[in-house]
């Protein structure tokens, strides 16, 4: 269940709660702005950093509660006298919230998801929604076998059937990262081909990774190379996938190492291999 649904619940068991957000952030400090949590007479959802400055801000809201006073900001300093070291500022603002509330706080707490198209129902293929489903981030998992697909999926993963399975690069939402890894490398190749294909058209895949070993990536780009792809185009996919120094095979550690490879790509730009 996803903190917002948590949220959810809360409110209206509760009936009525305190929503602190971060408003701004100056320097060094533990959350960024936007963060939130929702604070109950005796339920805590989410956090906003913890410490002395969660601790703070959890009494200040049932202070609220309590006296009924109206919303209203606080700016933080993440020094000595708070006993934290981070050095920054935080200025939260405190929000009372009920559950009439309910439709706009939706529409106002509903993350951007980032589009995440995974190639491969497989075992590493299923130990990556699993990590995914944690994230702001949406799936599209394509597999050419549509019995592949399990009958239970986490809130943010859509399930397509496409045979042949690189048909589907087409439709992927501009902005995709795209990771590679189904049963067949035959069919590995044809969605990288198409992704490249697409990546010469559009430009707006900005990370393709595909899951194998270097010996794997070298046979496939003489293919690549014989149906016409540039060693500038082949630059842009990610073989092996993960960030380095991670050796271990089972399937939900390439899972958690490919996961932050995707984080990295987002917040350093297109990962080159």
């Amino acid at each position: 269940m996803s903190l917002q649904s948590v949220f959810f619940e809360q409110l209206h068991r509760h009936e009525a709660g305190v929503l602190v957000t971060v408003q701004s952030t100056r320097g060094s400090v533990p959350r960024e702005a936007g963060t939130w949590m929702a604070v109950f007479a005796h339920t805590i959802v989410a956090t906003v950093g913890g410490g002395h400055l969660e601790f703070d801000a959890i009494a200040h809201a049932r202070t609220l509660l309590q006296t009924g006073e109206g919303d209203a900001s606080m700016r933080y300093a993440l020094g000595p006298s708070l006993g934290q070291c981070c050095g920054g500022e935080v200025v939260l603002h405190f929000e009372k919230v009920a559950v009439s509330d309910t439709a706009s706080l939706r529409q106002r707490l509903s993350p951007a998801l980032l589009p995440i198209a995974l190639f491969g129902g497989g075992h590493v293929g299923r130990a990556v929604v699993q990590v995914l489903a944690n994230l702001p981030m949406h799936v599209t998992w394509v597999d050419s076998r549509d019995e592949i697909f399990p009958t239970a999926l986490p809130a943010n993963v859509q399930c397509e059937y496409s045979d042949p399975v690189h048909a589907a690069v087409s439709d992927l939402q501009p902005g995709s990262r795209v990771l590679i890894m189904s049963f067949s490398h035959a069919e590995d190749l044809d969605v990288v081909a198409a992704c490249l294909a697409r990546q010469r058209a559009q430009c707006d895949l900005p990370y393709v990774g595909l899951i194998g070993s270097k010996t794997k990536w070298a046979s496939f780009r003489q293919r690549l190379e014989a149906r016409g792809f540039s060693a500038a185009e082949l630059a842009h996919i990610t073989c092996p996938i993960g960030v380095p120094g991670i050796p271990g095979k089972e399937p939900e550690v390439i899972a958690v190492a490919a996961a932050a490879q995707l984080l990295q790509s987002i917040y350093s730009g297109p990962v080159i291999a």
